[in-house]
């Protein structure tokens, strides 16, 4: 294997050695030809560039999923370990041997693409930007939940902090990767670790008072119970600080141990007596193996299976639902397009959204992502099938407000761009998206500039086709904005 390796460096394959003429047997060659001839693998070169080769399929790996960036120690030294090899690949000695330098050359030259692949993923905008969401998803988390808690205070923890963190996942998710395996394992390791945040945060039990009269055995097992779930607080803190990067000291390790502890001092209360007790202590046993399961995601970015979606078995779903909806849309499309109004898979369209409503996640706010923008492009059909059904019912009265009839005449010129949004397949530098987003502006200027005269039927019809030319800009900067898993 190494040796077929080092001839295809030279560029030849490789025949043991011997030069066989396939007209008969070896021939006496001229002393050019003899030196031109491929040299064997014993060759001083050759074994060195060898031993070169098996290092470098060692980092290699390494450095194809290699997910940091370049102040981490890991960089630095794959870094380092390819510049040394780079400057023993110079070192060859190739006696001024063409194929030797030629050999020399490429094994450079492999070398140097693993220090500019690394180098590309560390420095890559999207690595940055993944680094810069995480940032500031450690700031926030710092300030609201870990730094109060070891002053001794206690956590800002409200509907605000849950939204942050919400709309840092949401960002997190639409960092594109380019399909390259590093960038999506960062962007996975930060996802998760933000997730595993939010579920810490929102799953919190708060320490719980039984109801009198208790006897003095029963009274002993709440204290004792509040006592953990005092501890089981300041675990919590500890286990935001480790998933956020914000401890310096403990660790993984250090952290299951004690929370472990804690179930056996659970485990030993008596609390048979009592069924309310028993499900107060139920309840702190299984926030504890809530905030467990968290601690095994320091591995779990190394599992290609987990941030290479693409054979996701949800993922596989979610594409064949969008495929149906695909074959709907320009069914829906085309019929609309010869006035035919008979097409209306609505009921077909509801059941997809059930489809995707059943689709299992697992947390992963990738998956979540996936299903969210499948559900949209259903809910976009069907908006768009209703607002085409109303047209055609509507037949407006002699009585009619002047500016609800204006509405009207938006809605029918937003249900034709409707149509060439859905249909749309550009990207966003094209004139024709450009285009189209400066017609929806104009609708949503020309709703703005209706008067309703105090009626509210108007008042109430503008409103709800400003949201409906809104959620069409929205739909179509969806389509274009090129996100991937």
């Amino acid at each position: 294997m190494a040796v077929r390796w080092l001839c295809s460096l030279f560029g030849k394959p490789f025949d043991g050695g011997k030069r066989m003429d396939h007209g008969g047997p070896q021939q006496q060659q001229h002393p050019m030809e003899q030196q031109q001839q491929p040299y064997h693998p014993q060759h001083p070169a050759m074994m060195r560039l060898y031993e070169v080769q098996k290092e470098v399929a060692s980092l290699g790996p390494q450095v194809c999923t290699f997910s940091g960036m370049q102040n981490d120690r890991d960089y630095k030294r794959l870094e380092r370990e390819l510049t040394r090899l780079l400057l023993e690949v110079d070192q060859v000695d190739t006696e001024g041997k063409p194929e030797l330098q030629g050999a020399r050359k490429r094994a450079a030259q492999e070398v140097e693409g693993l220090l500019r692949y690394l180098e590309e993923n560390a420095t890559h905008p999207s690595r940055l930007a993944i680094e810069d969401l995480s940032t500031k998803a450690r700031q926030l988390v710092d300030e609201r939940v870990v730094a109060p808690q070891r002053a001794g205070g206690v956590a800002e923890i409200n509907d605000e902090l849950v939204d942050a963190l919400q709309e840092l996942v949401l960002r997190l998710t639409q960092v594109k990767t380019e399909g390259r395996v590093p960038l999506r394992k960062a962007r996975y390791r930060a996802l998760t670790r933000l997730c595993a945040v939010q579920d810490v945060i929102e799953g919190r039990t708060q320490q719980q008072t039984l109801s009198l009269p208790l006897s003095g055995d029963t009274h002993e097992a709440v204290h004792r119970i509040n006592q953990v779930m005092v501890k089981v607080s300041v675990a919590r803190g500890q286990l935001v600080a480790l998933l956020m990067g914000l401890s310096g000291r403990d660790s993984c390790a250090h952290l299951s141990r004690i929370l472990t502890e804690m179930q056996v001092e659970l485990d030993a209360l008596d609390v048979s007596g009592n069924a309310a007790i028993r499900n107060y202590r139920k309840q702190v046993v299984e926030e504890i193996n809530g905030l467990l399961k968290h601690l095994d995601l320091e591995g779990e970015g190394d599992d290609t299976r987990r941030y290479d979606l693409a054979q996701n078995n949800s993922i596989r779903e979610i594409e064949a639902v969008r495929a149906h909806v695909s074959h709907l849309r320009e069914g829906v499309l085309r019929h609309c397009a010869m006035g035919d109004l008979g097409f209306r898979p609505k009921a077909e369209l509801q059941s997809l959204l059930t489809h995707l409503d059943q689709v299992d996640t697992a947390k992963n706010p990738c998956i979540r992502e996936a299903r969210r923008r499948a559900v949209v492009e259903v809910q976009a059909i069907i908006t768009f099938l209703d607002l085409r059904e109303a047209l055609a019912r509507r037949q407006p009265g002699a009585s009619e407000h002047p500016s609800h009839r204006a509405v009207w005449l938006v809605l029918g010129s937003l249900s034709d761009l409707q149509a060439q949004v859905l249909g749309y397949e550009g990207k966003r530098a094209d004139k024709s998206y450009m285009m189209l987003e400066e017609l929806l502006t104009k609708q949503l200027l020309m709703l703005d500039a209706v008067d309703p005269q105090g009626d509210e039927t108007t008042k109430v019809a503008r409103k709800q086709a400003v949201k409906f030319a809104q959620n069409i800009l929205n739909y179509l900067d969806m389509k274009t904005d090129e996100w991937e898993y």
